[in-house]
């Protein structure tokens, strides 16, 4: 008996539909999950992406392309943050210095163990849930003041030129600048700045809430939302305006959600009731911190012993140098990809 030979020929596909094929199971995947993901059941995705969204100058469309305006104020809502309405009491910061080993707890062990040789300062590994960063405790309270760029209102500048000009041992950034078309040069900050004693520049403030931040003439780290004329009259030596504040005479700040400033690396300062500086800035985006929000801000600061503290500018502009050296890893584009600002915190 012979065999029926199967008359019936493979069909095959030319590589070029193959290839369109695979591109358009790749498309209807990735849409599908991309809906499902956005649009799903997924409520704290979605308040993270809107928050911290709509906190950046320049990538705000990340929620506006997906979300109607309502859904995002609605999730503004019910992320924010209610500050603590007072100006910080400079009564209640009372320098001390220190004789004992015995410590609290291990995070006041950290700021008060010096390192050896060094009274100035201390950098201490930050590390947190998704994040990573610096906190620089300051123990002589007389050598922060405030640096501007030196092409104020023309052009801002790097943070190593301004540090290495400033002769800065320590430099981290500070207010907010008028960005308009989110590529600006850095060369107008938001609010008022004041340095040395007196105003050098006032412009309208960048609508962070908060309000002054600065240091009297005893040294002392005074918060408060008043005016100009306010804030020169209370011996404000050297100060910026931005925000939201964190802790104000050692009431933190009421939060809801993520604070509504989603996540993103971050910058704040802060004081000890004890006098003692706190330089914080938390990497993000380029490393596996991804960044925090202003609940991590808060709890950090907390941690550490600050009586008052406030969030400074962040994303892109958050950049801590120590000897000329950048620390962190600036979102700009590496260690070397520095933005041009207009002030900044130096300890000299």
């Amino acid at each position: 008996m012979f065999k029926k030979k199967d008359n019936k020929v493979k069909y095959k596909w030319p590589f070029g539909r193959k290839v369109i094929a695979g591109i358009c199971i790749v498309y209807i995947v990735g849409f599908s999950s991309f809906l499902f993901l956005f649009y799903g059941p997924f409520n704290k995705f979605k308040e993270f992406w809107i928050t911290s969204a709509m906190t950046t100058m320049n990538h705000q469309y990340l929620a506006t392309w997906i979300y109607s305006d309502e859904y995002i104020q609605k999730v503004l809502k019910n992320n924010s943050i209610i500050e603590v309405k007072e100006i910080s009491d400079p009564n209640m910061i009372k320098f001390r210095k220190y004789t004992t080993t015995i410590y609290r707890n291990k995070y006041e062990k950290e700021i008060l163990d010096k390192t050896p040789g060094n009274d100035l300062y201390k950098v201490i590994d930050i590390t947190g849930k998704g994040y990573q960063g610096f906190l620089v405790a300051i123990y002589d309270p007389s050598r922060v003041s405030v640096a501007t760029t030196s092409k104020i209102g023309v052009a801002g500048e790097s943070i190593l030129t301004v540090s290495k000009r400033e002769k800065a041992i320590i430099a981290m950034n500070a207010g907010g600048f008028y960005d308009p078309d989110w590529n600006s040069n850095g060369a107008l900050p938001h609010g008022t700045v004041i340095s040395n004693g007196k105003v050098v520049s006032d412009y309208k403030d960048a609508g962070m809430s908060g309000g002054f931040i600065g240091f009297n003439d005893e040294n002392k780290l005074i918060l408060g939302n008043m005016s100009k004329e306010k804030a020169v009259s209370m011996g404000l030596r050297d100060a910026i305006e931005f925000g939201p504040f964190l802790i104000v005479n050692g009431k933190r700040s009421f939060i809801r959600g993520n604070g509504g400033w989603g996540i993103a690396p971050r910058s704040a300062i802060g004081q000890r009731q004890d006098g003692i500086v706190l330089f914080l800035v938390i990497n993000g985006r380029l490393t596996t911190s991804i960044g925090a929000d202003m609940i991590d801000l808060c709890d950090i600061m907390e941690r550490y012993g600050a009586y008052n503290a406030a969030n400074l500018d962040g994303g892109s502009s958050s950049e801590l140098v120590i000897n000329n050296e950048i620390i962190n890893t600036p979102v700009a584009g590496g260690k070397d990809g520095l933005r041009d600002m207009s002030t900044f915190w130096v300890v000299k």
